[in-house]
């Protein structure tokens, strides 16, 4: 199951960089990840200062 990013999330950006699968993308009001494109590999979960990362 991929993972998403809660209404937490303070569009800091840390995610987006790590991920291999380039399945985060920056939102309106917080960045997203694409659950079709996600290979759930969690780089981003620990990447959060904030916490707003979550396995789905």
């Amino acid at each position: 199951m991929a993972y998403v990013i809660s209404e937490e999330c303070t569009k800091c950006g840390a995610c987006a960089p790590v991920c291999p699968a380039e399945a985060i993308s920056e939102g309106d009001a917080k960045y997203e990840i694409n659950a079709d494109t996600c290979v759930d590999c969690g780089l981003c979960e620990g990447e959060c200062p904030v916490e707003a990362i979550s396995a789905g």
